[in-house]
């Protein structure tokens, strides 16, 4: 189980990261304002998904990739309470899928801790 779930993880972030190039306008539109260059922000946090998602995988640097996905989780987190806070900008997503994503993000957090770190 601890196999497959790492493999999940790094399936999941690797994918996720590799979205923030091929499709960014998806992430920069999420962006709040308050951000500053928020199409930089996509690329940089797209690349942190994939090489946490690569590294979880190389057990000499799995502790530090696990950490590094956590802190990701935390450092993206006020771009789940932003579109909570403003849902009419995201009109196209149903109000219950904004609110999900908030404990989602700390059910990913325990995931990650509970595959490697535990």
């Amino acid at each position: 189980m601890q196999t497959l779930s790492l493999y999940a993880i790094a399936a999941m972030f690797i994918a996720a990261g590799v979205a923030h190039f091929v499709k960014p306008g998806l992430f920069t539109r999420i962006m709040p304002p308050y951000l500053p260059a928020p199409k930089l922000l996509v690329y940089v946090s797209g690349a942190f998904e994939i090489a946490g998602g690569v590294g979880v995988l190389v057990p000499g640097v799995q502790v530090y990739a696990a950490w590094g996905l956590i802190a990701l989780l935390v450092a993206v987190f006020p771009v789940h309470i932003y579109m909570v806070q403003a849902p009419e900008k995201f009109d196209d997503i149903p109000t219950w899928v904004l609110w999900f994503r908030l404990p989602l993000q700390f059910v990913l957090m325990a995931w990650v801790y509970w595959t490697v770190l535990a």
